[in-house]
């Protein structure tokens, strides 16, 4: 027998998945994540019995449900389906999914819908952290038209403005973890950042790379891949995260100095290929790790003088604009994060709902 689960699917940033409402899944982490394998297709790598599209970034999951948490709207998980496993991982956060939590609250009655825009406070609980999101409602609709262009996206749509709030130390509690903006890693030099996720940040030099180079032109590269996880994995341990064997976090980039007008290029990896863009979370810790004097991303960017909390990454399918809040601390260089922006757009892709053998469902009940 079938079992019914309503979802929406939608364009999130660059990534696309499906949405659900928390009361419609398991509460139990393992029978939840039971379902979501079977939705996705996973563990198979074309997840052809599935809705997933065998690649990581259409193999997403959001599950989002109302809060009782003061000055709080609603709250989210992400999930990170695996292809070609059978895994489900919701340590990290996904900045691009996040652009479509606003829009879906709204058309599921969670949230009310203002004129012209509607600001929700989303609490993200895979990092504990609080989203501010600012959607376009002119009229208290939801509107998806507009002129704002990401890159990695064909044509435009309505600006979703997401502002991560007190950011820093998201997964390892410290903006930085390791206690120095630079550490060396094998015989290169690393910055390990926290905020909004945690990376590990090496001068695309440092590796034989220009920090130029195509998604597929670093993804042929099987010592490359190598030689990133093995520094990953080691500089995970200095800051604090045990082994990462198998884990997503942190996640790692490639920085070199911009190519054409931006602050700096970049190549983020997911963690074992080459992104075809720049993850959100990614961005905004690679926007902060460039105003941090002693990181190799602050040694590689070319700040911009007039606006320095602007800062512009380069990445395989163009570029993208973070906007970091910070103000000075007594007695440090290391600035304090207040705010970081980034602009999204989401789309509404297809509505219903999936079917999954009811053998794979144990009824928990929604708290």
């Amino acid at each position: 027998m079938l079992i019914d689960i309503p979802c929406l699917l939608m364009r999130g940033g660059t990534s696309k998945g499906p949405y659900f409402l928390a009361q419609d899944l398991p509460a139990e982490p393992e029978s939840r994540d039971r379902v979501l394998l079977a939705v996705m297709g996973s563990p198979d790598v074309r997840q052809i019995d599935g809705i997933g599209g065998g690649d990581s970034l259409t193999s997403k999951v959001v599950i989002v449900g109302p809060s009782t948490r003061p000055g709080i709207d609603i709250e989210y998980l992400f999930a990170q389906v695996a292809v070609g496993k059978g895994a489900v991982d919701t340590a990290p956060n996904c900045g691009n999914m996040l652009s479509g939590v606003g829009p879906f609250a709204i058309a599921r009655g969670l949230v009310e819908a203002g004129d012209p825009t509607t600001t929700i406070r989303i609490f993200n609980r895979n990092t504990g952290k609080v989203i501010e999101a600012v959607v376009q409602t002119p009229g208290g609709e939801v509107t998806y038209d507009g002129d704002a262009r990401v890159d990695g996206v064909p044509g435009t749509g309505a600006p979703i403005v997401l502002n991560f709030l007190d950011a820093a130390g998201a997964k390892t509690g410290k903006l930085l973890p390791t206690g120095h903006a630079r550490d060396r890693v094998e015989g290169v030099d690393v910055s390990c950042v926290d905020l909004s996720s945690p990376l590990v940040f090496v001068r695309a030099a440092d590796l034989g790379k220009t920090g130029y180079e195509t998604k597929r032109e670093l993804d042929a590269d099987p010592d490359l891949i190598a030689r990133i996880e093995s520094i990953r994995r080691k500089a995970a341990l200095l800051m604090g995260m045990g082994d990462v064997a198998g884990k997503v976090l942190p996640k790692f980039a490639l920085v070199a100095p911009p190519g054409d007008n931006g602050t700096l290029a970049g190549r983020y990896f997911v963690p074992w290929n080459c992104h075809s863009a720049f993850a959100v979370t990614g961005a905004l810790c690679l926007g902060a790790a460039a105003r941090i004097p002693g990181s190799v991303a602050h040694a590689v960017a070319r700040q911009d003088l007039r606006d320095p909390g602007v800062v512009v990454i380069e990445h395989p399918a163009g570029s993208l604009e973070t906007r970091m809040s910070t103000r000075s601390v007594e007695g440090s260089n290391i600035p304090m994060f207040e705010r970081a922006g980034i602009v999204r757009t989401a789309r509404p892709l297809l509505e219903g709902a999936v079917h999954i053998s009811d053998d794979v469902w144990t009824p928990v009940a929604y708290n």
